[in-house]
């Protein structure tokens, strides 16, 4: 709107002017986020446009929110699968987020990734197991018996 409106007029398009600048300041926070953690991995990159009230802030917080959401159970499996690459197989994704159960494919992939750790874990006592059998009782052809598994293991 012109900035050189007088009087009324000019209290209008000075306050449509703030509300569309403010409004492009958040597009423009929002978008970098979505670069940011969607493109680049930075999951702890959030939404700052400064102080906001009323249904900007809402929509900042709920983006923020969104983003922590999303983030919790990439996080998640990236400290199971952590533990496990260095031989701890006792660490499991938590089934719930700020005390509710996790639904859809964040409860989905949690279960999986537990499942493949204690599917690693009773593999490793088997494959322990028959070593102790061969290599201190002289036992010979011991064989691993890994309940519930299929396929290579």
């Amino acid at each position: 709107m012109p900035l050189d409106w007088t009087g009324v007029e000019g209290k209008i398009a000075d306050t449509l002017n703030d509300i569309i600048e403010l409004n492009d300041n958040v597009a423009r926070a929002i978008g970098r986020a979505g670069e940011l953690v969607g493109r680049d991995g930075k999951l702890a990159e959030r939404v700052s446009v400064g102080d906001l009230d009323g249904a900007w802030a809402r929509e900042i917080e709920s983006v923020n929110g969104l983003i922590s959401d999303l983030a919790r159970p990439t996080t998640e499996m990236a400290r199971v699968i952590g533990a496990v690459a260095k031989g701890d197989l006792t660490q499991r994704m938590v089934l719930e987020a700020d005390g509710l159960p996790l639904k859809g494919e964040f409860m989905r992939t949690s279960k999986i990734v537990n499942t493949m750790v204690d599917q690693l874990g009773s593999f490793a006592s088997e494959v322990t197991r028959v070593a102790r059998e061969v290599g201190t009782e002289g036992k010979l052809g011991g064989q691993a018996q890994v309940p519930g598994v299929a396929g290579t293991w």
